[in-house]
């Protein structure tokens, strides 16, 4: 998925969908031209236009194409088990350019995409380079003993130390490898988007 500025977008969506805008200088931006546009009358959103903006605050803070994206809400609206917005969730986090930015390897989605497309990671045993490749429970990742002596992972240690592990992810230190022990549960008051307006939007 091309992205294009990520200010300008983030200035519509919110600074959430990207961490390059997570920044006191977005913010410093942000708090400059609210002032300047104070005293205009704000716009009135209609539900298919606040529908459409939660939509396009998960697809872009996940980089998914809209076509990949609405594949992903219709399965959703198929399952009974579990409800279609956790269903959604689910598919995003799981995806493995996301699970590598979950673990701290990388400091963005899009670097970690990059990396997957580079084929530093190895998926029970096999090298993988699908950004959008799903993982499950029991599913193994580490990284290519190739790629382990390059640059990019010469801290990988600290980086894993300091990122916050997801419970449903395990690392082994010993083995230097990550297991999906779990799925990730929706909780919408962590998440900078309503997917509940998203399947919405959908269900049309």
């Amino acid at each position: 998925m091309r992205i294009g500025p990520r200010y300008k977008i983030a200035r519509r969506l919110g600074p959430g969908v990207f961490d390059k805008t997570q920044t006191q200088k977005f913010a410093a931006s942000q708090s400059r031209r609210e002032d300047a546009g104070k005293g205009k009358r704000p716009g009135t959103g209609t539900q298919f236009a606040v529908q459409m903006l939660e939509k396009q605050k998960a697809r872009y803070t996940y980089g998914v194409g809209e076509r990949q994206f609405k594949n992903y809400a219709k399965t959703a609206l198929t399952q009974r088990k579990v409800s279609p917005a956790a269903q959604l969730f689910e598919r995003l986090e799981t995806r493995l350019d996301n699970v590598i930015y979950r673990l701290g390897l990388t400091k963005s989605r899009q670097a970690a995409r990059q990396m997957v497309n580079h084929g530093h990671l190895m998926i029970n045993g096999v090298k993988t380079d699908i950004p959008s490749y799903q993982v499950f429970v029991g599913d193994k990742i580490r990284i290519r003993d190739g790629s382990a002596k390059k640059p990019l992972f010469k801290e990988v240690e600290e980086m894993i130390k300091k990122a916050p592990m997801p419970i449903w992810i395990k690392y082994d230190n010993t083995k230097r490898e990550w297991e999906i022990i779990g799925m990730p549960k929706h909780n919408p008051l962590e998440t900078v988007f309503d997917l509940s307006s998203v399947i919405e939007f959908y269900s049309r």
